[in-house]
């Protein structure tokens, strides 16, 4: 249900990506525009990432069997937090203390989950790796260039989001729709070997099937073959770069790319 990073990995690629999310909030500055995000401010991407990682924390902390009601609107949290100058401390405070409910966590606790894994320690801490570290990409695109991802944690986070979020919907999707017309969508990693393949809907919003490993999708061949390099997938893939700075080969039909690319949306609500 996942791929071989272990625990340990995610929190440590956690507390990575969070200091240097930091830094580059600290250079680009709080009024600074972010590229990937054109309605938010650097101000916002940090009040948006410091309430997930206290809302992820709790659950884990807390144990919390089931999904909290009532949470806050985007536009409320973005509202919220202390004044424009604490917010950077603010974030480190929460982060650190993310990372450090992370790490001593009993491995068997049982806690509420969104997306399959095999343990709700091994959920939070992969999930928090990816969302810390896309939003850390949307820090640095606001200060200067990202620093390149390892490929191993890049392929991770391509396999969280085609076989979790994507696979999720799936699930999801109702008869008529999953017999609706389809856009296959191949994606190679070159570096890691990891393939996964995906039928769109046609309106290229919801994932009809996923799967690991190449070959035919279940409507046939590909019309869109998307190879290159881990990280560069995993930029493009979450909307973060588009193909040629990516490094990402892209074959066949680019509209299926497109569809993909207008319909992926991963948000709070």
């Amino acid at each position: 249900m996942m791929t071989g990073m272990e625990t340990s990995e995610h929190i440590a690629a956690l507390q990575r990506d969070g200091e240097l999310l930091a830094a580059a909030a600290e250079r680009a500055g709080l009024d600074a525009k972010i590229p990937s995000c054109p309605s938010w401010q650097v101000k916002d991407l940090l009040r948006h990432i410091s309430y997930v990682h206290r809302w992820a924390a709790g659950y884990v902390v807390e144990q919390r069997k089931e999904r909290l009601r009532g949470r806050p609107h985007e536009s409320e949290i973005l509202q919220g937090g202390p004044p424009d100058g604490e917010l950077v401390d603010w974030f480190r405070a929460g982060h650190a203390a993310l990372v450090a409910a992370l790490s001593m966590a009993d491995p068997a606790m049982t806690c509420w989950t969104f997306l399959d894994a095999p343990s709700p320690l091994a959920f939070w801490a992969r999930r928090q790796a990816h969302e810390t570290a896309i939003h850390r990409v949307d820090a640095e695109l606001a200060s200067g260039d990202p620093i390149p991802f390892p490929a191993e944690f890049a392929s991770d986070g391509i396999d969280e989001l085609i076989m979790g979020f994507f696979g999720r919907d799936a699930e999801d999707l109702s008869a008529e729709q999953q017999a609706g017309g389809r856009q296959a969508l191949l994606v190679q990693a070159t570096d890691t070997g990891a393939s996964w393949v995906l039928d769109l809907t046609a309106d290229g919003k919801l994932a009809a099937t996923v799967r690991r490993g190449g070959g035919l999708a279940p409507s046939g061949p590909a019309q869109c073959t998307l190879a290159g390099p881990a990280p560069g997938l995993y930029l493009l893939l979450w909307n973060r770069a588009e193909a040629s700075a990516a490094g990402v080969q892209v074959s066949g039909d680019s509209a299926v790319l497109e569809t993909w690319q207008n319909g992926m949306r991963v948000t709070w609500q």
